[in-house]
């Protein structure tokens, strides 16, 4: 087999093998695939596509060109949660306790953040000690012990994707619908969750800026889910602004704590609440969508979702007392106020921007390798609609 031929086949608008699919990830994870030609594929399927069945096989392969983590030796159905990315999207430190004072097992990896998007690993450093390098063994004891651990991903999960999105973003073939949704799936599921809930972002803080494009991509990666044994379930949500007030680390953890507590902006609290019941539906442990918003609402309002952040934090070496104490977090040396010139109401946010805005203050990173400010962000005092 030539990768001259597999390059043709697709240009010509054809329908690749699973064998095909396979010889071109084997042979550029290896490095046996040069990148010029890894990148003449990547061009020609964005311009002619993927059928459903090309793209599972994309998937299964990218999935399988590392190791994949084994997690059946945690009790019960393990429900992962993941974001398609957006500015303030605070929903696994609120999530994970959350959904674990349910007593379902949550254990996730997460990633850094990268451009206007945040990332969970960068927000949970924010806490003093809190450490996400646990090993896959004491990942699995601590879901065992507590319901919940997050840790980062490892560079072994799916190499083939990370060589692979990295050419697409230099070579103008990241929005791809076949591409991208074999790009999330393939983590999450090496990752070894047996259920799936997927948060598919749309508008102009998101990658995604349309409804149509949301909903092609929920349904693709539902599919590719269920396709491979594992129960899915997409969501579309707006962030067409910031969600909650906060952007940037520290002040996102005080965020979250706030909405464990009962006082969280509204827009948040309907967010976790409704993903909240969608993992508890998929690990069987409500009835119905209902049922799972009311018991989410309970664990919050006894306190119990709280208590699980706080062991949540301190199994990870973290300094659980932030939850009465935010000062215990890297503080801002400077905060300036800015006020409306007029007044009016809010009409519209540039929700990529307030998050770019955010990056160059320091909250954010242009490169993974870039230093962060986790003290740095922004608090959003007013939304669409609101008067000023």
């Amino acid at each position: 087999m030539r990768m001259y031929d597999v390059i043709a086949k697709k240009r010509d608008g054809g329908k690749l093998t699973k064998e095909e699919i396979d010889f071109f990830v084997k042979g550029y994870t290896s490095n046996d695939v040069p990148d010029y030609q890894a990148s003449a594929l990547a061009m020609a399927i964005f311009i002619k596509g993927m059928d459903a069945e090309e793209t599972t096989f994309l998937t299964q392969a990218m999935m399988h060109s590392g190791e994949t983590v084994d997690l059946s030796n945690i009790k019960g159905i393990k429900v992962d949660k993941h974001s398609t990315g957006g500015v303030g999207d605070t929903t696994t430190l609120v999530l994970g306790p959350l959904v674990a004072a349910c007593d379902v097992p949550v254990a996730k990896m997460s990633g850094r953040g990268l451009g206007h998007t945040g990332g969970t690993l960068d927000k949970l450093e924010a806490i003093p000690g809190f450490d996400i390098n646990l090993s896959i063994d004491d990942f699995i004891d601590a879901v065992n012990r507590h319901k919940i651990a997050v840790i980062g991903q490892t560079k072994d999960i799916a190499p083939a994707d990370k060589k692979l999105y990295a050419l697409r973003d230099v070579t103008a073939t990241v929005d791809n619908i076949s591409l991208i949704s074999a790009s999330i799936m393939s983590k999450k599921l090496a990752a070894g969750s047996d259920a799936i809930v997927l948060d598919v972002k749309m508008g102009s803080g998101a990658f995604i800026k349309t409804f149509d494009q949301a909903e092609l991509l929920a349904k693709t990666m539902v599919e590719l889910g269920t396709a491979i044994g594992r129960n899915v379930i997409g969501v579309i949500t707006s962030m067409e602004q910031p969600l909650g007030e906060a952007i940037g680390n520290s002040l996102e953890v005080i965020e979250a704590i706030e909405t464990l507590k009962g006082k969280g902006p509204e827009d948040l609290t309907e967010l976790c609440l409704t993903l909240g019941a969608n993992m508890l539906l998929c690990a069987h442990r409500v009835a119905t969508f209902e049922e799972g918003v009311a018991l989410l609402k309970e664990k919050i309002s006894s306190g119990e979702a709280l208590e699980k952040f706080k062991e949540f934090v301190t199994n990870q070496k973290g300094n659980a007392a932030v939850v009465d104490d935010y000062g215990l977090m890297k503080q801002p040396k400077h905060r300036i106020e800015y006020t409306a010139q007029a007044d009016g109401y809010i009409l519209d946010t540039k929700a990529d921007e307030i998050g770019i805005a955010s990056m160059i203050l320091g909250a954010g990173r242009k490169e993974i390798t870039s230093p962060i400010d986790l003290s740095a962000g922004i608090l959003l005092k007013k939304k669409i609609g609101d008067v000023v």
